[in-house]
């Protein structure tokens, strides 16, 4: 296995991880605010086919087709939104609910679309940066939606972590009581996260059917939401972790196209199932340490909130 051989299955790794990084980033901002939403799945294919019908209906092309995918999945998360955040229902049930209706709705919208496809989107080399020996053609040399989405993940960090609006959406989700006491809008604050995680799910989806394979299959995320539900587990709610996380599972998933370059003899079928068995495993070795979950767990998720 040599240098040249690998070079391939990272870069290829970059568009691989993309949906994962931008649905597992939502997920994330929703969960940090205290709001467990199911329902990613679901709002990756309803993003997937809006951005797809609207790229081809409109004849505008692939980032029309991603603005409209991440608008269809803001407007599906209001779907759980409304029944967990506004009548406190279970949030797991909401969330297990809008994955079905998601399967549904891109089957049944879906269905005039399928002998359809995009010119989808070309590289863009980074100028200056995508002729760096080894490091250029990985890092450099991607479609422009994986630079998007690796700005998208800059700044969501940046106001998490360094900014009052990340403070607040914290304390949120840490004791929403506490924060309504001192005048903050809770349910307005955990009403925006969630449409903000159902926009980047949406968003994800819409990647994949108009750049990653710009073309319709049913069901064509193969459960990389529930995939990026799991990520923020294994990232214990961090930002940097999520990212590192997103790429070592777009690696995993990526494999199974590379396996025969790179001389792996393990049988297709194995190799397809490895995302889903990484993820198990990860989530068993990761559950082990209570200490490590707890550390980071938001005090209130998936507690819900009604104000006096």
């Amino acid at each position: 296995m040599s240098i040249a051989q690998i070079l391939p299955v990272l870069a290829a790794s970059m568009g691989a991880a993309t949906p994962l990084l931008l649905a597992g980033l939502g997920e994330l901002v929703a969960e940090r605010s205290g709001v467990i939403n199911l329902g990613v799945e679901g709002m990756m294919l309803i993003g997937a086919i809006a951005g797809f019908a609207c790229a081809v209906d409109s004849g505008l092309g692939a980032w029309a087709g991603l603005g409209a995918g991440a608008v269809a999945g803001a407007i599906a998360s209001l779907f759980f939104a409304i029944p967990a955040l506004s009548l406190s229902a279970n949030q797991s049930a909401c969330g297990l609910a809008l994955t079905i209706f998601g399967v549904g709705l891109s089957a049944f919208i879906g269905q005039n679309y399928v002998s359809y496809s995009l010119p989808g989107m070309q590289p863009w080399p980074v100028p200056g940066l995508a002729s760096i020996p080894w490091i250029g053609p990985v890092l450099f040399n991607q479609a422009p939606v994986v630079y998007v989405a690796l700005a998208l993940f800059a700044v969501t960090w940046w106001i998490l972590a360094r900014t009052r609006v990340g403070l607040v959406l914290r304390a949120v989700g840490e004791s929403p009581d506490s924060a309504h006491a001192i005048g903050y809008p809770v349910l307005l604050i955990r009403y925006g996260a969630v449409m903000f995680g159902g926009a980047m799910a949406g968003l994800g989806g819409a990647y994949l059917s108009t750049v990653y394979t710009p073309l319709w299959v049913q069901n064509m995320t193969a459960g990389r939401g529930w995939i990026a539900i799991a990520l923020v587990v294994f990232a214990s709610w961090k930002p940097g972790r999520l990212l590192i996380g997103a790429f070592l599972f777009g690696g995993v998933t990526i494999l199974q196209f590379h396996a025969q370059t790179l001389g792996i003899t393990v049988p297709i079928q194995l190799l397809a199932a490895l995302p889903y068995l990484a993820t198990v495993v990860v989530l068993v070795v990761i559950s082990r340490d209570k200490r490590l979950v707890q550390l980071n767990l938001p005090a209130s998720l998936g507690k819900p909130f009604l104000p006096n």
